[in-house]
């Protein structure tokens, strides 16, 4: 017994020694000396040149609609009072290379369901890489914003409370390449060849008797930007094509014009898309299953022919001071059937009015951080053609929005 005391003693005064100076050693050198951080040392340099940005609009809203404009009690009824995540675009950006920058953006109001077109989540709006060439030219690949010209779809859409109809409906981001060229300071054109959708033909269109899906349907799209006066003028103006199927196309024309005058902006926007297959779909969720269609295509999605859509939209905004800003947004769309020749009730080809109006007033409490408070009325008015109303059983109606909220792309690093 006092023979394994001995032993048990001796093997204990050797290995008490070392384990006191590895407990201390970990004590002293902590965990990286034997974890590496997330980022390597030799890449952290890289971070001086890429941002970290959440974009967010967040608000308590009160809703109200009015059902039938026709009505006697023509006031807006009380529905609902939420809090709402109304954007939250996460986004990361900068260069990893004095030539080469990137930018990836992801929507987390949308749901993530990959695209059978592009193979993205259609919740992804941006992921992308620009490589300059020159001073001059560069060229940029992958899922990227469409250069629509205007001022509604340039702007960050955490600052755009509604959207006008043709902007709502869009697929404003999608794949391609992008060739940018820079001539003049204040002038600059762009060529986009992207997918002319992010879902198939099927998806976005359903059943077209006798009609051929195109093998290569691509949008060809057409950009210049330019500053005149100074800056106190400036231009986004764009043309695009897009090809649905043989011998259908979509046309889309935006024109975008700014006026800044000191504290006080003005920028109009008008947007003109007239569309062989219906593909901002207004029209053919107006026009109900059973009136004009294909016998064949009743228990399927199916979009009209012919229709065309235009738009004007006009924002004002004054700049008190730092801290105090009011803005004003009016828009009018216009929703058209061009086609429909076979049924014979049919006497127009309008079929919808929408009215959109938005007084804003925004409280920016801090001048080194771009955090503002709003509170502003949406109002939306819907009003359907004779036609519409009679044969295909649309109704007039309205609705409104009184939020108060914050907007802020907030700079994590």
């Amino acid at each position: 017994m006092k023979t394994s005391l001995k032993i048990i003693l001796v093997f204990a005064s050797v290995l008490t020694p070392r384990l006191l100076w590895a407990q201390a050693h970990e004590h002293q050198t902590g965990d990286t000396a034997y974890y590496k951080t997330i980022i390597p040392e030799e890449k952290q340099g890289l971070l001086k040149n890429v941002s970290m940005i959440a974009n967010m609009r967040f608000g308590f809203r009160n809703e109200f609609m009015n059902s039938d404009l026709e009505n006697s009690d023509s006031s807006m009824k009380y529905m609902q009072s939420r809090f709402m995540m109304e954007q939250f675009r996460l986004e990361f950006r900068g260069q990893v290379h004095k030539n080469v920058y990137f930018r990836f953006r992801t929507r987390y109001t949308k749901t993530p369901t990959s695209q059978s077109i592009d193979n993205i989540f259609g919740s992804t709006d941006l992921a992308f890489i620009r490589v300059t060439l020159s001073k001059k030219w560069n060229i940029t690949a992958g899922k990227m914003c469409t250069d629509w010209g205007g001022y509604e779809f340039d702007a960050n859409p955490i600052d755009i409370y509604e959207y006008s109809d043709i902007i709502e409906m869009a697929d404003n981001f999608l794949s391609g390449v992008r060739v940018g060229y820079q001539p003049f300071k204040n002038h600059s054109f762009s060529i986009q060849v992207l997918d002319s959708r992010t879902k198939s033909f099927e998806e976005l269109y359903g059943l077209q008797p006798g009609m051929t899906e195109s093998k290569m349907p691509l949008a060809f799209v057409g950009n210049w930007s330019g500053s005149f006066f100074k800056g106190k003028f400036n231009t986004i103006w764009s043309y695009a094509i897009h090809t649905e199927a043989k011998n259908t196309f979509m046309n889309y024309i935006a024109l975008g014009n700014q006026l800044k005058l000191g504290k006080f902006t003005l920028e109009y926007d008008f947007k003109w898309s007239s569309e062989d297959l219906d593909r901002t779909g207004i029209v053919s969720s107006t026009v109900p299953d059973q009136i004009i269609r294909p016998p064949d295509t009743l228990n399927y999605p199916y979009a009209m022919k012919n229709t065309l859509y235009y738009s004007h939209w006009l924002h004002l905004y004054y700049r008190f001071n730092p801290h105090l800003n009011i803005a004003f947004v009016g828009m009018v769309d216009f929703a058209k059937w061009k086609g429909g020749s076979a049924d014979p009730e049919k006497t127009t080809d309008n079929i919808r009015t929408a009215w959109g109006f938005i007084p804003t007033i925004e409280y920016y409490p801090f001048k080194d951080l771009n955090l503002r408070f709003y509170a502003n009325w949406v109002g939306r008015v819907y009003q359907y053609s004779d036609y519409a109303k009679t044969w295909l059983g649309a109704m007039d109606y309205s609705t409104g929005r009184f939020t108060i909220g914050f907007v802020s792309p907030l700079g994590i690093f």
